[in-house]
């Protein structure tokens, strides 16, 4: 029968057929053409791929030096506003569609993830992940499956996270006694945010992954010298944010790959190198520490005993992953945080009168938290205007899919601009200003870990928004409770922020006064 059907739509001659064959073969055809037309009609709905932006230029650079400014999300959210939610670019050899809404976004993180699950890393993100040896780096794989299993069983997960509420109870009070004495010895002079609080949260980090904080320095045997707890903090966490932005011309002309780039080659191994030596040194100590029968609630305890199906190269990578994602993502929202509300005498007035009504002369706790709303809200607020990773990293879709009624091809590289998602006017009302307001409204569940695109969604959301949750509203709610802020002078202006990502580039600076 489908070979008939051929021939009569190519107008070959055929033998005569009976007449009430006849009519069920016209039936039959009617049917075939209106499954035809319709199927090319919806293909041909979805076969353009979204507007693309003016290319100035030669065509082969694309949208390159649109994006010279090196804030890519900024420009992307431009666009947005001409072009729609969804577009794509030229980067060089690739076109890379862009997604600007947390509609368009959670479609692809959610609907459509089964075709879009696979990372597309820069070669530098390649290097420094080893191949993407990493949960947030890793495909949507039986790997990624088992070692964020680990890492929410161990480290991450609610269960985890009673266990390791002592060293979060500690770095509050270290923190909140740092402040205390730098008033004491120094009153008259602004406060470095981040000279105190970024320790304490490697410490924590240190102790979640490795069982203990560095009290004194590390000897590297490869670098032939000790290490401060300063030095193996720049290794393990600095250089590395840096090399992982670092960008290489090979990433947009991938056909070129063959041609050496030793500048950034060179300096990407050498920060992995040291990176690998002092893993080595902190993993040595505690297999030492192991090997005498002391045992600690550390990541690595479990690592080394039960997960027997990784590499020591794996579990040194799984380890630094804690370290890094730690120290990094808590910082961020926790400054900005800071400045916002030292900036803002009327809402920090009332957080402050929020946390005494409910506290009154006792600290706060964490246990507190379900019970502070506006706490919460100034949190949530600051993840959404300062979002702490504004573009996620590359995916790209590994077969034909379509997203906001757009058809796109394999191998299509898609950007989710997270700062787009939570700057959409339609979405948020003034986006550009701090307003903890909006997350009052009865709309938001208070406990809500997932009010804006920050942690992502799906099956890829974040393993970690509990943990920065918890880290974050605490420490600036007991920092509130127990001091009066103020930006020092000419603070407010200071805004600007590091290479491609959210992060201050400069400290913040402010005036604090202990509260009676």
């Amino acid at each position: 029968m489908a070979n008939m059907i051929t021939l009569l739509l190519q107008g070959v001659e055929v033998e005569p057929l009976p007449l009430l064959t006849t009519l069920v073969l016209g039936v039959l055809i009617l049917i075939t053409l209106k499954r035809c037309f319709f199927s090319t009609k919806k293909k041909s709905e979805l076969s353009k791929l979204p507007p693309v932006p003016r290319v100035p230029g030669l065509p082969v650079i694309g949208n390159l030096l649109q994006l010279k400014e090196k804030k890519p999300y900024l420009t992307f959210t431009k666009w947005a506003n001409i072009h729609g939610p969804i577009y794509s670019i030229k980067t060089g050899a690739s076109t890379l569609v862009v997604l600007n809404t947390t509609h368009v976004a959670k479609e692809a993180m959610v609907t459509r993830y089964s075709s879009i699950s696979t990372r597309k890393l820069s070669n530098a993100l390649k290097m420094l992940t080893s191949d993407k040896t990493m949960v947030a780096m890793s495909d949507y794989n039986d790997f990624h499956k088992m070692v964020k299993k680990h890492i929410l069983g161990n480290v991450l997960g609610a269960n985890a996270q009673k266990r390791h509420r002592c060293h979060r109870d500690t770095m509050a009070e270290n923190v909140s006694r740092k402040f205390h004495a730098h008033v004491k010895d120094f009153p008259d002079e602004a406060v470095n945010f981040r000279e105190i609080f970024e320790p304490e949260l490697f410490g924590i980090a240190l102790k979640e992954a490795l069982g203990k904080d560095i009290e004194q320095s590390l000897y590297v045997e490869e670098l032939r010298e000790h290490l401060s707890k300063e030095d193996i903090f720049k290794v393990l966490v600095i250089d590395q944010m840096e090399g992982a932005i670092e960008v290489d011309w090979r990433d947009f002309f991938p056909y070129l790959k063959w041609i050496p780039n030793k500048k950034i080659e060179n300096k990407i191994e050498r920060m992995i190198f040291r990176r690998k030596v002092v893993m080595k040194a902190l993993i040595q100590e505690q297999k030492t520490r192991l090997a005498s029968g002391e045992e600690l609630n550390c990541y690595i305890d479990y690592l080394l005993s039960e997960a027997k199906t990784l590499t020591e190269d794996q579990i040194s990578m799984l380890l630094w992953e804690v370290i890094i994602e730690t120290s990094d993502t808590a910082l961020v929202a926790a400054e900005w945080a800071m400045y916002e509300i030292a900036k803002d005498p009327k809402r920090q007035d009332r957080l402050y009168r929020e946390i005494v009504e409910l506290c009154g002369s006792e600290k706060l706790t964490e246990d507190s938290l379900s019970k502070l709303p506006y706490l919460m809200a100034v949190f949530h607020e600051t993840l959404r205007k300062h979002s702490p990773v504004p573009i996620i990293p590359l995916r790209y879709a590994h077969e034909d899919t379509q997203l906001g009624g757009h058809y796109i091809p394999a191998d299509t590289e898609i950007a989710i601009n997270i700062y787009g998602c939570n700057m959409d006017e339609k979405k948020w009302e003034n986006p550009e200003e701090w307003n903890p307001e909006r997350f009052l409204d009865e709309k938001f569940d208070p406990m809500d870990l997932y009010k804006t695109m920050t942690f992502g969604a799906g099956k890829r959301v974040c393993a970690g928004s509990l943990q920065a949750m918890l880290i974050v509203c605490t420490v600036i709610g007991r920092l509130v409770q127990e001091f009066e802020w103020r930006l020092k002078d000419g603070e407010k202006e200071d805004v600007a922020t590091v290479g491609l990502t959210t992060h201050k580039l400069h400290p913040m600076h402010a005036i604090i006064n202990p509260r009676k």
